[in-house]
């Protein structure tokens, strides 16, 4: 028997297995297509998935394959109206002030390479066909070829995409619906250097088309609408839309290297788990691409998830733990959709409101607002996906400063050095900003727990209380927060969870 079967090898199940992997966790990662993805389909790699990655100790990896991006281009009927610079969006925020672009098919090759650094291999072509569970472990049945395999395994992890078989087996609700307009999506090699470390966004009355850099200077992402006109044609194809994009863009297109046509959906699963199954990334919510926030919501779920997984599987905690998964990412979920689906709205429709938003609005309103630092801040804040909070999970209590359970750990840097660097120990510690009396260090040493000081600094302030504690969990969440050195606080969320 093993510990986790994980269906599906996009970047949520990868990054789960990394996870688990890291932590000497027993799994198999299967996989129904014969190979990784072969297009670069999501490509934007936000800061909160960095600092994760950090975690796993690859995050200098991602970001030498990928390409920082430094500026936002905004063109209105193809003249040049604002520039967004992202040099500096999120400095002091996060060590990742910047969005980065990295094609998904890089990155799930990236993800594999370093899976077999601890001898992980994704087994291909094979299919879930069927499941059932009692209170031991998850029975799967897998057909690879025409070959059936029985998998026992403690819990089953479905990350096997927006047709999920591991839903469907559940026969879990999926409701949401799907925007009426046809997008594309292209990657193209251009005839010049062009847009190295850019985001070009190209607005018309009726269209628009996001230019993203891919690969190197010369190969482009173009995500756009499909012409009202061609709409109904049987067979779509990039011929069709390409005067679009020549009137809307600046972009000089030399070759086509893939090309594809799709309807949005937005969806969110019922429930993201039932007993021993969970469900992450696609496999329990679909977005708008706005924002770029799709795949870095899968990626973190799989780390919520695959932290509680380890802690209940090596008896560091009661099972409860993993109780607390589908409560703090369901709510996520469903506030992502609504405001991705709000943005994209605005961008997409083809009603007065919409051209009267891309004409006028995004180029004068917009470009204006943004040269304010509180309103680039907030943007990065709410991107980069660092503004999650957990505050309502019953894994989160008190408050000490501007910190209260159930944040994300604010990034404090210090010298050479950052608040951060624990984290990659993948494990719960304490924080103390200031000093930490006796006292409380021999009680703390009992539980097992480390604790971890640093002198205080004047920029500690903005968020911490001096000489307070704060319970970090293994995902960089703070779990309690408390103003005074009282072990009985952070006591009582380990007795609570049997940490």
């Amino acid at each position: 028997m093993t510990d986790v079967l994980i269906i599906g090898a996009g970047p949520t199940g990868l990054v789960l297995a990394l996870w688990l992997a890291r932590q000497g966790i027993s799994f198999r990662i299967v996989d129904q297509a014969a190979e990784p993805g072969q297009t670069s389909r999501a490509i934007v790699v936000q800061a909160r998935t960095l600092e994760f990655y950090h975690q796993l100790g690859i995050s200098d990896d991602v970001i030498k394959h990928g390409i920082k991006v430094e500026n936002l281009f905004l063109r209105s009927k193809n003249k040049k109206k604002g520039l967004f610079s992202f040099k500096e969006f999120g400095l002091g925020l996060s060590p990742f002030p910047y969005i980065l672009s990295f094609p998904q098919d890089d990155h799930e090759k990236l993800l594999i390479a370093h899976l077999k650094k601890h001898d992980v291999e994704v087994e291909r072509n094979a299919e879930l066909q069927s499941f059932t569970q009692n209170p031991n472990h998850v029975t799967a049945v897998i057909k690879t070829g025409d070959k059936v395999e029985t998998i026992e395994a403690k819990y089953l992890c479905g990350c096997d995409g927006a047709k999920s078989a591991t839903r469907h087996l559940l026969n879990i609700d999926f409701p949401g619906g799907t925007y009426n307009q046809i997008f594309f999506v292209a990657d193209v090699e251009t005839t010049e250097l062009t847009h190295l470390h850019d985001i070009e966004v190209s607005l018309s009355g009726t269209d628009f088309c996001i230019v993203f850099p891919v690969r190197s200077s010369k190969h482009h992402r173009l995500i756009g609408l499909v012409p009202k006109d061609k709409e109904n044609l049987t067979n779509i194809t990039f011929e069709d839309v390409k005067p679009s994009v020549l009137a809307t863009t600046d972009v000089s297109i030399k070759n086509l290297n893939w090309f594809s046509v799709y309807h949005v959906h937005h969806r969110v699963a019922r429930v993201f788990a039932q007993n021993r199954i969970f469900l992450l990334g696609d496999a329990a919510h679909i977005h708008s691409p706005a924002g770029g926030q799709g795949m870095n919501t899968g990626i973190g779920d799989a780390i919520n998830l695959a932290w509680k997984l380890v802690d209940v599987l090596q008896n560091k905690a009661s099972a409860n733990l993993l109780n607390t998964y589908e409560p703090e990412r369901l709510s996520f979920a469903k506030i992502l959709l609504r405001s991705t689906d709000q943005m994209f709205q605005f961008i997409s429709a083809r009603t007065k409101l919409g051209k009267f938003w891309r004409i006028v609005l995004a180029p004068n309103i917009l470009v204006f607002i943004f040269k304010f630092n509180v309103v680039r801040r907030f943007f990065f804040r709410t991107l980069s996906q660092i503004k999650i909070k957990y505050r309502e999970s019953s894994l989160s209590a008190g408050k000490a400063g501007k910190v209260q359970g159930g944040d994300r750990l604010p990034w404090i840097r210090m010298g050479d050095t950052d608040n951060f660097a624990p984290l990659q120990n993948l494990s719960w510690q304490i924080h103390v900003y200031g000093e930490a009396t006796e006292s409380f260090r021999s009680q703390a040493n009992k539980s097992g727990i480390p604790v971890f000081t640093f002198p205080w600094q004047n920029n500690m302030a903005e968020y911490f209380e001096p000489n307070a504690v704060y319970l970090i969990r293994p995902d960089g969440y703070v779990s309690v927060a408390c103003p005074k050195q009282n072990f009985e606080v952070i006591n009582d969320m380990i007795q609570k969870f049997g940490l």
